[in-house]
């Protein structure tokens, strides 16, 4: 019979190896942060008119709340106005739970509005609590893909608008409320 060999392997030294991946880790970090710095862009917001507001940086986390409403609501007053032939009443879409119409508990903390609708071409949402949110004037055109023309008054003295124009809301302190999507907002994808 042979006699049994016995064979030592000692381990490779690892020192080498970490300084390697180390390395390699550094390179890609550096190739990266490059990139960045080069393909990064600053963004910065479109500024509005003096008589406008941004929707999502001038509003009060009540108001977004009720301007979100008008635009989800405006929806069902075309097709209700195209069914009715008219335009419905505030306690019409009160009565079919339409916020911010409806008095709920939502309404009552985001400034306890009373709606009221303004000959056939708007509704008009009188603040109880200007402080909450101010109120607010939502113009309807005949033009259904038309985006929605919001207003935004916040005066604690507020009479209800006499005239619907552009140029008589400005002079009377209304703000138009525009929402504006650009790359802070949504990604650009460049193919």
């Amino acid at each position: 019979m042979s006699t049994p060999t016995t064979q030592v392997v000692r381990p490779a030294g690892a020192g080498h190896e970490t300084l390697n991946v180390l390395l390699l880790c550094l390179l890609i970090l550096a190739v990266a942060a490059s990139v960045v710095a080069w393909r990064g862009v600053s963004h910065e917001p479109e500024p509005v008119a003096s008589n406008q507001l941004d929707a999502r940086r001038d509003l009060t986390a009540s108001e977004q709340g009720i301007y979100a409403d008008l635009r989800v609501t405006l929806d069902e007053i075309r097709l209700l106005r195209e069914e009715q032939q008219a335009l419905p009443t505030p306690q019409h879409l009160a009565d079919e739970g339409f916020a911010p119409f409806a008095r709920d508990a939502s309404s009552i903390s985001r400034g306890g509005h009373a709606w009221q609708l303004l000959g056939d071409t708007a509704y008009f949402g009188h603040s109880q609590s200007s402080s909450v949110a101010g109120s607010f004037l939502m113009r309807l055109s005949s033009d259904d893909q038309a985006a929605p023309d919001i207003w935004l008054n916040r005066g604690g003295d507020l009479q209800t608008p006499a005239e619907l124009s552009d140029a008589a809301l400005a002079a009377a302190g209304w703000k138009q409320i525009v929402a504006q999507y650009d790359a802070g907002v949504t990604r650009e994808h460049r193919h």
